[in-house]
């Protein structure tokens, strides 16, 4: 556990769903001069720093972080982190690339110690992204899974993450009988859920790679083991819909058929979601499920444009997903920055606070962790992440020129990356730093 301490700067965190006009102390908090204490790896308060800095105890650190801005740490609802390795590879689209790509990379997790490679990477490489949380899937192999929650907890990390169920439409060493596939689940649940900060996640690839009679087991694998979640895809791509109807005869998409199983249900969360008609949208909200919204593997890989505005007319949570190797980058800032022209043609838009809600609160909320992460609320987890106005020339010169806080965050999450992570924690710990050391000042 880290020391208690406290970080000053510019705090910003969500309480509630900011819409498309926030409201100042009911759902997005602000302190230009704040102070976040941590006690214990939690928040012990928020507020301003004048206020909040006589009241610490004689000796507690404060990182001084004046001119950055400190936010929750970043939540990524769907990402695939056996794919790290086919980053930006060529296809001409969704089901050739699965083919071509992700299958072949995904055979290589066979090996042990690829597995443990890749896994001690990927988590590296969220941290070094400002993300803190993510819900990843892993591979068919039991030991895909393994070599992850190993890697996430060495870090002291949050992950929700399981392996791949397929049995049907995949290749020979990728594939598995649906009674196998149940019982290797059942026996990393019990291995990994809830330990630590590790949740498990009942993981079947897509309904083409599925029988009928894996989606019961996925089913049953949830009603025996509460708390568990659901992570699968759903409506990517119109081939794979045409796919779904003609595998599935008398339901007309992936969310019917998902419903037809009983996994429409609370801590459920339906990855891409584009092809959805009304019906599918009722189905979503009536069962508590989720979605993850992944604009940079959409718009690569040609799938089309998620309707945001019917998610939030359905009532349904929403997080975002950098669904990297079909995205392009594991910076939740670069997806947001995507997220934000996806809305524009779709004639809608997406302010810099509701941005700013789906990759903290809003994909707590997603993952059925509102209660633990994704803002400052006394008692939750301190993970935090802070941004550097001047990790480019670009962004520095274009913050100097912002009048407000809207137009900084925007900025920040048009033309930030990586490399305006100046600093994570985790339960207060720090993990990465900025080159130079934060400036300290004792509490006045």
């Amino acid at each position: 556990m880290a020391p208690d301490g406290a970080f000053r700067g510019t705090i910003l965190h969500c309480l509630a769903d900011p819409g498309d006009e926030p409201k100042p102390g009911a759902s997005v908090e602000v302190f230009e001069d704040g102070l976040l204490v941590v006690r214990d790896g939690r928040v012990a308060a928020v507020g301003p720093a004048p206020a909040l800095l006589p009241e610490l105890a004689a000796g507690t650190p404060v990182a001084d972080h004046s001119g950055r801005l400190i936010l929750p740490g970043l939540v990524d609802a769907h990402v695939h982190f056996p794919q790290i390795e086919i980053v930006g590879s060529y296809a001409s689209g969704l089901l050739p690339w699965l083919d071509r790509h992700a299958f072949p990379a995904e055979a290589r997790f066979a090996d042990p110690d690829h597995a443990h490679e890749i896994a001690r990477f990927f988590v590296n490489q969220l941290l070094a992204h400002g993300t803190t949380t993510a819900l990843v899937f892993a591979t068919v192999h039991p030991g895909s899974v393994d070599a992850l929650f190993e890697a996430a907890r060495a870090a002291g990390m949050r992950l929700v993450a399981g392996k791949v169920l397929m049995d049907r439409n995949c290749p020979d060493a990728l594939r598995e009988p649906a009674g196998v596939g149940y019982e290797r689940s059942a026996a990393l649940i019990g291995r990994w859920h809830g330990q630590g900060r590790l949740t498990y996640a009942v993981t079947p690839r897509f309904a083409p790679t599925s029988s009928e009679e894996q989606l019961r087991l996925a089913a049953r694998l949830l009603d025996e083991h509460p708390g568990v979640r659901l992570q699968t895809h759903a409506a990517e791509n119109r081939d794979e819909e045409r796919w779904v109807r003609e595998l599935f005869p008398g339901c007309r998409g992936s969310v019917e058929v998902h419903d037809r199983f009983r996994l429409l249900r609370p801590g459920a969360v339906y990855v891409h979601c584009i092809h959805l008609e009304d019906e599918d949208w009722r189905r979503l909200s009536g069962s508590g499920s989720a979605v993850a919204f992944c604009p940079t593997s959409n718009l690569f890989l040609g799938s089309g444009l998620f309707d945001l505005a019917a998610a939030a007319r359905a009532g349904i949570p929403v997080g975002v997903g950098t669904d990297v190797g079909g995205g392009t980058s594991l910076s939740l800032l670069r997806t947001l920055d995507e997220a934000y022209k996806v809305a524009q043609l779709r004639g809608a838009t997406l302010t810099p606070w509701r941005a700013l809600y789906l990759a903290t609160l809003g994909g707590a909320r997603a993952l059925g962790l509102e209660d633990v992460i994704g803002s400052f609320r006394p008692g939750r987890e301190a993970d935090f992440v802070v941004l550097d106005p001047d990790a480019t020339p670009i962004l520095a010169r274009r913050l100097a020129r912002t009048t407000s806080l809207e137009e900084r965050l925007f900025a920040w999450l048009v033309l930030g990356d990586e490399r305006a992570i100046a600093a994570v924690h985790l339960m207060g710990r720090p993990v990465r730093r900025a080159e130079s050391a934060p400036r300290r000042v004792a509490p006045k």
